[in-house]
């Protein structure tokens, strides 16, 4: 039986989950230029590691490269583009659910629980930045249950999607909409599950 193992996320990593979560948080206003020497002395890194995760979120979508004016943050898709995004994104969740709920474990259900509980302490401090991190981490955990190849493709769909807080009054209601999602892959429940999963995706 596969057993969950911690994700242990490498320096790049997580200077590009955090710049992610921002830019899909709103944190970034859309077409603001992006400056490496500006994000190396925020991270304390050289401006290699930095170089290389503007490439990989410019290939993403959610940084746009353009010649001789450099990097900046990419603007959200129009509404059918975003309604077509949506669609893809709950189909291929509801999918990988589907592919990894009877193989979850112990070990998975506590690091669901983590995660959750991360989500929680963000929404209490009212970081959007870092409650997109850890909406996108619990969503993503399940994916990489599924399918490390399907994460790729889950990951440039999600990134062209900016998370749309605004339509919740309550930052509350983020962690009850994620609460529903694992409380009923807890009971491995998965029609439960389903249904949690496309109410949070909306």
């Amino acid at each position: 039986m596969q057993l969950a193992q911690p994700i242990i996320r490498s320096v790049r990593e997580q200077i590009a989950d955090t710049l992610r979560a921002e830019v899909l948080a709103g944190t970034w206003d859309n077409d603001t230029p992006v400056r490496e020497q500006t994000l190396a002395d925020r991270f304390g890194v050289s401006r290699g590691p930095i170089r290389d995760v503007l490439l990989q979120l410019s290939q993403e979508g959610v940084l746009v490269y353009q010649k001789n004016k450099g990097v900046k943050v990419s603007s959200a898709p129009n509404e059918s583009e975003r309604l077509l995004l949506q669609s893809m994104r709950r189909q291929m969740e509801t999918y990988c659910l589907g592919q990894c709920m009877a193989t979850l474990t112990s070990d998975d259900d506590q690091m669901l629980d983590v995660i959750l509980a991360e989500l929680s302490r963000a929404c209490d401090t009212g970081d959007f930045g870092l409650i997109a991190d850890r909406d996108l981490a619990l969503h993503r955990f399940l994916i990489r249950r599924a399918s490390r190849e399907l994460e790729t493709v889950w990951q440039s769909i999600t990134s062209r999607l900016f998370m749309d807080y605004s339509r919740i009054q309550d930052l509350s209601e983020v962690v009850a909409e994620h609460e529903a999602i694992v409380n009923a892959i807890h009971d491995r429940d998965l029609a439960k599950a389903e249904a949690a999963l496309h109410g949070n995706i909306i």
